[in-house]
C-alpha cells in the first residue's frame, strides 16, 4: 500500500519566518528563504515561491524554494541548495517528496518545465541525470563554538603559521563598510575575482551580479578585503541566516599567496562571525567524483577543519520522461562535439607534422 500523497501549499514570508523560527535546530540554508527571493528577483530571474510540504496527519515533511529558469532547448525549475528537511529523510519520504513535487508542476497552470532539479540523497526513480551538476557534493564545516585560542589551535600547523606570516608581512584585513560596498567591490574587487577565474579555469559572473547580491542580501552579508601597502590583495563575502554562515565568494591575487593573505583573511572572517553567534561556518565545496577541478581550494580549506560534510547531490526529476531523454541526449552530443573537434584536430595536427617530416626525407635524398 502507498503511502498518501503530501499537501503542499505556499509560504509568505512571515509564514516561513514562523515556521522557521519553530524550529530553531534545523540548518536553512540562505538560498532557501525569502530575502534569496528577492535576490533572484533583481537578477531577473522568475521565483515560483516557498512551498510547505506535509504529511496526511498535518506533520510538515520539507519545503522547497523553486525558481524558473529557461535556457536554450529547455525550462526548468531548480530548488537551489534544498530541498529544507524538517522531518526524517529516509529513502521512502524522499521519494514521496519528488512524486509530489513531479505532480505539483505537472499541473502548474504558469510554467511547463521539462524538469525540476532539486538534491536527493538516495537516487531512486524519478530521479534522473542530471543534464549538468548544479551544486557542490562536499564541503568542510568550521565549528565556531570553541573559544578563540581554542579554534585556533583546531586549525593545521599550516594555516597558523601562514596567518602569522601574512602578519608579519604587513597584511591589513579591513571591513568594508556597507555604504561602500558596491563601489570597493567594482573598482578594486572585481579585478581580483577575474584575475582569480582566470588563473583557476572557472567562469566568474558579471560584476552586477555580486554587486546585486551586496545590494539585495546586505542584511546577512559581510564584506572583508585583505590589504597591503594600500592595495587590495584578497576578499571574501560570507552569508549568515539563523547562525549559520557561509564563506560564499572570495577571489585573491597572485601576491595575496606569497603573503599568505587568504589565511589571516579567513581568521578574521571566522572571529567576526563567531562574535556575531554564528556557530559553524560553511566553506563551500571541495572535490569530489563530479567536480574534481576543485582539488586547489581542496588543499586550502582543509587546513582549517577535518569536518568533510557530505551534500546530497542534485537530481533532475522529469516531467515528461520521454522528451527530457531527447533533451539530455542531444545536450550531451553538443558537449562531446567540441571535445571530439579537439581530438580531430590534434590527430590532423600530428598526420601533418608525420607527413612533413616524410616529404622532407624524401627531398634530402633527392638532392644528396
Amino acid at each position: 500500500m502507498s503511502a498518501a500523497p503530501l499537501t503542499y501549499t505556499p509560504l509568505d514570508p512571515s509564514g516561513f519566518e514562523e515556521l522557521a523560527a519553530a524550529r530553531p535546530d534545523v540548518v536553512i540554508p540562505i538560498e532557501q528563504t525569502p530575502a534569496w527571493i528577492g535576490f533572484e528577483r533583481a537578477l531577473g530571474r522568475t521565483p515560483l515561491g516557498i512551498w510547505a510540504y506535509r504529511d496526511a496527519a498535518g506533520t510538515l515533511v520539507a519545503t522547497a524554494s523553486f525558481v524558473h529558469v529557461t535556457r536554450r532547448f529547455r525550462e526548468s525549475v531548480v530548488v537551489i541548495n534544498g530541498p529544507v528537511w524538517f522531518a526524517e529523510r529516509t529513502p521512502a519520504a524522499e521519494r514521496l517528496l519528488m512524486d509530489t513535487v513531479r505532480e505539483q508542476f505537472r499541473e502548474h497552470p504558469a510554467v511547463d518545465p521539462l524538469y525540476v532539479r532539486m538534491q536527493v540523497a538516495t537516487p531512486q526513480a524519478p530521479a534522473t541525470g542530471p543534464i549538468e551538476h548544479g551544486w557542490y557534493e562536499r564541503e568542510i564545516v568550521v565549528d565556531l563554538t570553541p573559544g578563540e585560542a581554542e579554534l585556533l589551535r583546531s586549525f593545521r600547523p599550516n594555516a597558523r603559521n601562514s596567518i602569522r606570516r601574512a602578519q608579519r608581512n604587513g597584511v591589513e584585513v579591513k571591513h568594508i563598510p556597507r555604504e561602500e560596498w558596491k563601489e570597493v567591490f567594482a573598482t578594486q574587487l572585481f579585478p581580483i575575482m577575474q584575475e582569480t577565474a582566470a588563473r583557476d579555469g572557472f567562469q566568474a559572473f558579471d560584476s552586477s551580479y555580486y554587486e546585486t547580491l551586496l545590494t539585495v542580501l546586505g542584511d546577512h552579508l559581510r564584506l572583508l578585503v585583505a590589504y597591503r601597502d594600500g592595495t587590495a590583495l584578497s576578499w571574501l563575502i560570507t552569508t549568515e541566516y539563523r547562525g549559520y554562515s557561509v564563506y560564499y565568494f572570495a577571489g585573491s591575487t597572485l601576491e595575496a599567496r606569497s603573503t599568505f593573505a587568504p589565511y589571516l583573511l579567513l581568521w578574521e572572517a571566522f572571529r567576526v562571525l563567531k562574535a556575531a553567534g554564528n556557530t559553524a561556518c560553511g566553506l563551500t565545496g571541495i572535490a569530489s567524483e563530479n567536480y574534481p577541478g576543485l582539488a586547489n581550494v581542496t588543499t586550502f580549506k582543509r587546513n582549517f577543519s577535518k569536518n568533510v560534510v557530505v551534500v546530497p547531490t542534485t537530481y533532475d526529476i522529469p516531467l515528461d520522461p520521454v522528451r527530457y531523454t531527447a533533451v539530455a541526449s542531444i545536450l550531451a552530443a553538443r558537449r562531446k562535439a567540441p571535445a571530439a573537434a579537439r581530438a580531430a584536430a590534434r590527430r590532423a595536427t600530428g598526420l601533418a607534422r608525420r607527413v612533413g617530416r616524410g616529404r622532407g626525407a624524401v627531398g634530402a635524398s633527392r638532392h644528396s
